[in-house]
């Protein structure tokens, strides 16, 4: 069983053609030349394969597009895993759009899927489903049932089709492959700095805003609660944010805590965000947060009056951040 192509598009930007499935493509969908992968932060090795794609596409006259797994197949294979994903589909979608792309095909990583050996991918979703004229991978790409194809594999399987095959090398950052995985670490280690160097830009998250306890109007600072739901889980500690409401990308400043509350006894994770210079009502919208800076581990006080002076704190120093990092006027 596969799925049909149908058409969506991110509802706010609409930055390029997303096509689910790989089955009934209209003969302009078809043709492309795809980077392939899972795309998940889009980060500098990711807009490494893409450039080498670009490059292909041009080479030959080809529209440039991406195919990726959806859902991602570390989420198919271990349904109660710990949240890991980096950004959201919006965000992704305009990254894809910068470098280039056209389409995204969001092929369905499923049961069917899961059982294709490397051959049978290649024919049936890329040659047969996606009709494509190249594909441009990561140099450690692996597919297949149990990952058993590789990019030596996907150049063959191509080249018997008449599609054309690359792969970029690995793309190092201190001797070090840069990835998604090396980007949740960071996150998780609180580095938000190295996080944003190698995503271009602050590591954001997008989420509805949720009716808390209401602890912190009472003492001057009310915020707006966002669960993470599948997002990674950076540091817990305190965080100079940009916050953008519907509509807006991250630009108001703020503070947040990401955490349990321990001075709450709180048990459940959770965003908190206080925006500078600003009281409108926000419950039940979707905001952007971005990360731009790491304050201080979260801690637990003695009691309320300890902790209204410790947020005057944080709100004075994170302003100071972004004043420092907004740059001149």
């Amino acid at each position: 069983m596969s799925w049909s192509a149908n058409v969506a598009r991110s509802p706010r930007h609409n930055p390029v053609l997303v096509l689910e499935g790989y089955t009934g493509l209209s003969d302009t969908a078809r043709g492309a030349v795809i980077a392939l992968g899972n795309f998940d932060g889009v980060h500098a090795g990711h807009l490494a394969v893409l450039a080498k794609a670009r490059g292909l596409a041009q080479e030959i006259g080809a529209p440039l597009g991406v195919a990726l797994f959806q859902p991602h197949p570390r989420r198919f294979f271990a349904p109660d895993s710990a949240p890991f994903k980096l950004m959201s589909h919006d965000w992704r979608n305009e990254k894809l759009a910068a470098a280039g792309a056209r389409t995204v095909f969001a092929l369905p990583f499923d049961e069917t899927m899961a059982a294709m050996s490397p051959e049978e991918f290649v024919e049936t979703v890329l040659h047969r489903g996606l009709g494509i004229r190249g594909v441009v991978t990561g140099a450690d790409f692996r597919f297949g049932k149990g990952r058993a194809g590789d990019a030596d594999q996907l150049e063959a399987f191509c080249a018997v089709r008449g599609i054309k095959a690359r792969r970029a090398d690995l793309l190092n950052d201190s001797e070090e492959k840069v990835s998604s995985s090396r980007i949740r670490t960071a996150l998780a280690d609180g580095d938000v700095a190295a996080a944003a160097r190698w995503l271009d830009g602050a590591w954001r998250v997008e989420g509805e805003v949720q009716h808390g306890d209401k602890r912190g109007r009472t003492i001057g600072f009310p915020t707006a609660n966002v669960l993470l739901g599948d997002y990674t889980r950076p540091a817990h500690g305190v965080y100079a944010v940009r916050v953008g409401l519907p509509g807006e990308r991250p630009s108001r400043p703020g503070v947040a805590n990401f955490g349990v509350r321990p001075t709450v006894n709180g048990t459940q994770e959770r965003l908190e965000v206080f925006l500078f210079d600003f009281d409108q009502d926000l419950y039940g919208q979707m905001i952007s947060v971005a990360f731009e800076g790491f304050l201080r581990p979260e801690q637990k006080f003695e009691d309320f009056a300890a902790l209204k002076v410790q947020i005057e704190a944080d709100a004075k120093a994170a302003r100071d951040m972004l004043s420092a990092t907004a740059g001149p006027a």
